[in-house]
């Protein structure tokens, strides 16, 4: 009797932190994911070793292809929690790789190349100019949301067109080669496998981690998305921290087209970042984000784009062709939200 009774406290503890706890709901989903991401993949194998190495390369897979995304969802979910919305993120990726991709051409008619300059200096002064143009991008975005009062969705949705348009037109008769060496930056082995995105992704995740949850900038940030008003007569600089946010956003972008950029070796300027908005949302949403402002974190945006990949993944192993894949993405993205509906009505 006693022990039914201790499982039975342990499941409405259970319940109740899957109603109140964003992050303990998302883990469990993300425990769901892998476990049948593991059966999808068979244990048809020769041995332990042997299934053990083809289910790791299979999770350094996942990680590595979504480290890009996964780290514009982490400059995301401060746009998030703050209020707000960016959907230029994957437009700005490509206009900021593209300025990195002018800087480091190694055609003898390139940038620099055509003045001499070549190795390192030129990769740190494409990588500072990718960096700076993503804030600058980001700060436009975030001017007009908090100077200008422009509807952020109206805003973003604004630069969204503006940088991919003008980069397509810009890039079309740019003739552009990468340098092999520049690639290292993503590429190099660690261990025989390539996982410094993956390393980069969760470097980044802690640090905004810390500053969410440990700077004043953060405890601003969470502030205004609860209550702009009540915020501005708390003393916060409202507008400065907004149009912070966003050059954050565009930072965290930049960092993303780098590794991209390094990865690939190339950027196909009509497609390279599109969906990127969606996929960061989706990602930020899942992990127990609030679309309203003022609730979420880093590690359930972590989390988030974690269930994403992972669904991504085993959908691919199913055999569900690749435009059905996007509506299973919808239909978590709907979950998530009612679920946030749901404990708040609680």
């Amino acid at each position: 009797m006693k022990t039914n009774e201790k499982n039975q406290t342990l499941l409405q503890k259970a319940v109740v932190q899957w109603k109140t706890n964003p992050l303990f709901s998302t883990a469990c989903v993300l425990v769901l994911m892998i476990i049948l991401q593991t059966l999808a993949l068979g244990f048809d194998f020769e041995s332990f070793g042997a299934w053990f190495s083809h289910w790791t390369r299979n999770w350094i897979n996942i990680l590595r292809n979504n480290a890009s995304v996964g780290i514009v969802a982490l400059g995301m979910t401060f746009v998030i929690i703050s209020g707000g919305i960016d959907l230029a993120v994957g437009s700005t990726l490509v206009a900021v790789g593209a300025v990195l991709m002018v800087c480091i051409n190694s055609y003898p008619d390139g940038l620099f190349t055509s003045m001499g300059i070549t190795g390192l200096p030129v990769y740190v002064i494409g990588i500072a100019a990718c960096l700076l143009m993503g804030c600058a991008l980001g700060g436009v975005s975030g001017f007009l949301i908090a100077k200008q009062k422009l509807p952020a969705f109206i805003a973003t949705l604004g630069m969204m067109k503006i940088c991919r348009s003008v980069t397509q037109q810009v890039m079309q008769t740019q003739g552009v080669k990468v340098p092999s060496d520049f690639l290292a930056i993503a590429n190099t082995k660690i261990g025989g496998q390539v996982v410094l995105p993956i390393i980069y992704w969760l470097i980044l995740a802690v640090v905004l981690h810390i500053i969410s949850r440990r700077t004043t900038f953060g405890r601003h940030v969470y502030a205004i998305g609860s209550n702009e008003r009540t915020a501005r007569l708390s003393g916060v600089n409202v507008e400065k921290v907004t149009a912070l946010v966003y050059v954050l956003c565009g930072l965290m972008v930049s960092i993303a087209a780098i590794i991209q950029v390094a990865r690939i070796g190339s950027m196909d300027y009509a497609n390279a970042g599109s969906g990127y908005e969606m996929d960061a949302i989706a990602a930020v949403v899942v992990g127990g984000t609030s679309m309203s402002g003022g609730k979420g974190s880093i590690l359930g945006t972590v989390l988030g784009m974690l269930i994403i990949a992972v669904m991504n993944n085993l959908l691919n192993l199913m055999g569900v062709p690749p435009f059905l894949r996007e509506a299973f993405k919808g239909f978590i993205v709907i979950a998530a939200v009612l679920l946030q509906k749901k404990e708040k009505n609680a």
